[in-house]
């Protein structure tokens, strides 16, 4: 939104006064961000400002020279203070020359001084800000040459004098910057992390959620998010009565003709007397951050700040942020936005722990959330007492106050449907891990959707450390989304609590209804991997980027049974997945595998598995297959682990049938085919459901089984029903019951399976 400027006719500076106005009032706009305005307004009261008024973007007022210096060395939401010079409708780029050309600009500053020209808003008549800007520049260097024989110099990045030209419909507004470059720029940022809070709205976002009347009753201020710590850092400024712009080495008004020395001195040095004094006052400060890069960009931006030792710093999650001080202060935080930092996901785990942390642990402290997506504000479970409207560049934003209640320890605790499921997942995993234990099974799915108003699953991944993986399953439209909201905030921190794992531990997803080939569509690009072990075989698993991890946990007595069959014999793995079954068999001792799948993506992350356990494998192109398939005997089958395990990408509907339609095709001694439910890719020539066409899938696979071989054709199909007329010349047993193991023995069954042989 374009910012608002002063009107067409303001109390502008009249050309030839500037030299005599040094002790007279004069009018400024000070800009800020959207929402800051009524702040600002108070703020430029307290600083000796007169005649104040509110616009869109900014406030004007009038002021002494000495006030506008004040200004901009103690304003904390001022981003800059522009002294109007002239302002007028123009027609076209002609009458923007003759406008800043009737302006005696040498009387401003001094032919030795570099500028610059900033452009700001629309106007009709002028729709190229840089040719605009260019026509200002002209003016400005023709009134010089005309009365000092020379023009200034033009500097685009450290200008000593800046000029602005705003744009409004066909008035145009030119005025000095008194401040030069923004004032948000305090000099003390080292490094902004990936997403920086400019300094002046947490500046006022501090403001808005009362923490100078915090700070002066001894209140500690806690930030369980800090990032790069600008909430830390102003939030000690302010209570340590630091001026925000002590650290700058210039302002622009220090190189106009106006400037008075003596007065900036006396300024300066009343600021520097004020930080020593207030430095005592400053209470006590928390920032708190799981990411150790964010924290040492942090505490380098203090140490510039000169307010580091009166920050304590820790790198633990954000559920770990506990109070600190005797009197109850203030907990603010700015979590990520889905825009730059983490998935939809992501953020609902977030904001339903973040809300949990808060409630539990900071009875009695008031809480202030500044969001980007204030529809996740519901997550937190808290009540918001006020909530205000800011803008964060473009993004519009709102800041949620809430006073946290104490609760009577005195008190029992709520029994209800949360404690009914920290009960049932306490038990399951009580016996899931000893079951596991004794079975020598690492990854096991805890709980699945055992009780109805806790739809979620959990999955326990050992890697480098304990992982939670949680699949919430997405309530019908009967259920009130109130109440799945507050259901999953209860179960997240029921999961948290009961395995004790930090949130960057739990790896949450919402698990809905997919089309075509979703299921296997990315969701994120973190491509960060893990390894488990599962009997032997060392996998990856990724548990953010897609909506299944690489690994599926119910069919894990299917493999152990593929291992268990594959000693001397060549293995066909249809619609292979990530290779899993493949690298079981190779553990196994299959003589040669072949992996088919449509997914360069999954054949890839298959071709690390078998290297990950020291087979190496042959990834073939497409349209490949027909003429590198094996023939002949197995004798033939070539030697050395090199050549014994085929990677092909192709549709396995089309690849089947064309090696089906040929008496040279290669032939198995075991197949496993586990085909989607669903699938229409792009890369298809044709929709495969698993329903439709299985007898054709499980008739094919059948040619190219050996006489003595097994097939296992399974599907997750929940009404899935095997035509078993159209295959009565197999031998067919269903063995479903025989592939699940403990975890996954809740009705209905995950998959099922059949073991398909020749008569």
């Amino acid at each position: 939104m374009p910012r608002e400027f002063p009107p067409s006719n303001p109390s502008a500076l009249p050309p030839g006064t500037f030299e005599n106005s040094v002790s007279d009032s004069i009018p400024v706009f000070v800009s800020c961000g959207q929402g800051m305005e009524p702040l600002l307004a108070i703020e430029l009261n307290g600083l000796g400002a007169s005649e104040v008024r509110e616009r869109r973007g900014g406030v004007m007022a009038n002021v002494s020279w000495s006030d506008a210096y004040r200004i901009c060395l103690w304003s904390r939401l001022a981003s800059r203070v522009l002294l109007p010079l002239c302002s007028e409708a123009v027609a076209d780029t002609d009458g923007l020359y003759q406008l800043a050309r009737s302006i005696d600009w040498p009387t401003y500053f001094h032919v030795d001084r570099s500028f610059a020209i900033e452009v700001a808003g629309r106007a009709q008549a002028l729709t190229h800000s840089h040719y605009a800007a260019l026509k200002i520049k002209d003016a400005i260097a023709d009134a010089f040459r005309e009365q000092c024989g020379r023009r200034p110099d033009v500097s685009a990045d450290y200008p000593d004098v800046r000029v602005h030209l705003h744009l409004a419909d066909a008035a145009c507004t030119l005025s000095l910057d008194l401040a030069g470059e923004s004032l948000h720029r305090r000099g003390y940022r080292d490094s902004g992390g990936a997403a920086p809070l400019k300094e002046n709205l947490a500046a006022a976002l501090l403001l808005r959620a009362g923490w100078p009347e915090i700070a002066a009753r001894g209140g500690a201020l806690v930030d369980p998010l800090c990032g790069s710590g600008s909430l830390l850092i102003e939030a000690a400024w302010i209570a340590g009565d630091i001026a925000p712009g002590i650290l700058r080495q210039r302002f622009g008004f220090q190189s106009l003709t106006s400037y008075n020395a003596a007065k900036w001195l006396a300024l300066s040095d009343d600021a520097e007397e004020r930080r020593r004094a207030g430095a005592k006052n400053i209470p006590s400060m928390l920032g708190q951050d799981i990411d150790a890069e964010a924290l040492r960009s942090a505490q380098a931006n203090a140490r510039l700040a000169g307010i580091d030792r009166h920050i304590e710093w820790r790198q633990n999650d954000f559920a770990a942020a506990r109070p600190i001080g005797a009197t109850p202060g203030l907990l603010i935080t700015n979590p990520p936005y889905g825009e730059r930092l983490g998935t939809e996901a992501d953020l609902i785990k977030l904001y339903s722990l973040l809300g949990v942390a808060i409630k539990q642990n900071f009875p009695g402290w008031r809480a202030a959330v500044f969001t980007g997506r204030p529809e996740l504000g519901p997550r937190l479970g808290l009540r918001a007492e006020k909530i205000y409207n800011f803008y964060n560049g473009d993004l519009p934003c709102k800041l949620l106050l809430f006073d946290i209640l104490q609760v009577d320890p005195s008190l029992p605790a709520a029994a209800g449907k949360a404690e009914d499921f920290a009960n049932r997942l306490r038990k399951n995993h009580k016996h899931l891990a000893k079951w596991a234990k004794r079975s020598g099974v690492f990854c096991y799915r805890v709980y699945d959707a055992d009780l109805p108003d806790y739809a979620v699953a959990i999955d326990l991944y050992p890697t480098e450390r304990l992982r939670v993986h949680v699949h919430e399953y997405a309530p019908p439209k009967t259920i009130d989304p109130n109440a799945a909201e507050r259901r999953l905030r209860d179960a997240l921190a029921v999961i948290q609590t009961e395995f004790g794992v930090p949130t960057t531990a739990m790896h949450f997803k919402v698990r809905q209804q997919q089309k075509g080939n979703e299921q296997y569509s990315r969701q994120e690009k973190r491509s960060e991997f893990h390894e488990i072990d599962e009997h032997g075989c060392r996998l990856k698993v990724n548990l953010d980027d897609y909506v299944d991890t690489g690994i599926f946990l119910d069919h894990r007595p299917l493999r152990r049974r593929i291992q268990a069959e594959s000693a001397g014999k060549r293995f066909l793995n249809l619609f292979c997945y990530t290779g899993t079954a493949t690298v079981h068999a190779a553990r196994g001792g299959a003589l040669a595998t072949c992996s088919v799948d449509l997914s360069a993506n999954y054949l890839e992350w298959s071709r690390q598995n078998l290297e990950l356990n020291g087979y190496a494998a042959m990834l073939e192109a497409p349209g490949a297959a027909a003429q590198t398939a094996w023939r002949g005997p197995r004798s033939q089958v070539p030697h050395g682990r090199s050549h014994a395990h085929r990677l092909l990408r192709a549709d396995c509907l089309v690849w089947l049938r064309e090696q089906a339609a040929t008496n040279a095709a290669q032939r198995f001694d075991l197949i496993l085919c586990d085909p989607p439910t669903f699938s229409n890719s792009k890369r298809m020539d044709d929709t495969l459901d698993v329903q439709r066409d299985h007898v054709e899938l499980i008739q094919n696979c059948m040619r190219l089984l050996t006489p003595g071989g097994t097939l296992y054709f399974s599907n997750n199909r929940r009404r899935f029903k095997l035509e078993a007329e159209s295959l009565a010349m197999f031998d067919i047993a269903d063995i479903t019951a025989q592939t699940l193991d403990e975890d996954f023995k809740r009705p209905p069954p995950p998959h099922r399976c059949w073991m398909i042989r020749h008569r």
